[in-house]
C-alpha cells in the first residue's frame, strides 16, 4: 500500500472517534467534560499508535524498499517498536473507554 493510502487510513479513524465522541460534550460539570476531552485524546493516541504499529510492520517486512532508512534497522529491533507501539495504544485504547463511560453516582 502506498503511503497516501496508510494517511488516509489514519484521517477516517481519526474523524470516526471525533464523530463519536462528540456527543454529550457539551452537558454536564466542568470535570465531566474535562474527563471526556481526556478519553477522547487517549483514543486518538490509541489510534495513531496502532497506525504507526500496523505501517512499521507493513514497510518492514511487506514491502522493505519502502523504509526510508534502507535495513538500518534489524528485524527486532523492528518487533520491539511495533509491539512498545501496540501495548500503548492497547492501554491508551481501554483507558479512554473507561473515562468515556459516564459515572455512577452509587457504585457498587
Amino acid at each position: 500500500m502506498d503511503l497516501t493510502d496508510w494517511i488516509v487510513l489514519l484521517v477516517i479513524a481519526l474523524m470516526a472517534i471525533a464523530f463519536f465522541c462528540r456527543r454529550a460534550h457539551r452537558r454536564g460539570t466542568a470535570a465531566e467534560r474535562a474527563r471526556h476531552l481526556r478519553g477522547t485524546r487517549m483514543l486518538i493516541q490509541a489510534a495513531i499508535a496502532l497506525w504507526g504499529a500496523l505501517l512499521m510492520l507493513e514497510r518492514a517486512f511487506v514491502s522493505p524498499a519502502g523504509m526510508p532508512f534502507g535495513t538500518s534497522l534489524s528485524t527486532h529491533a523492528v518487533l520491539g517498536v511495533v509491539v512498545v507501539l501496540a501495548v500503548a495504544g492497547c492501554l491508551w485504547s481501554i483507558r479512554g473507554h473507561q473515562l468515556l463511560k459516564t459515572r455512577r453516582i452509587f457504585a457498587c
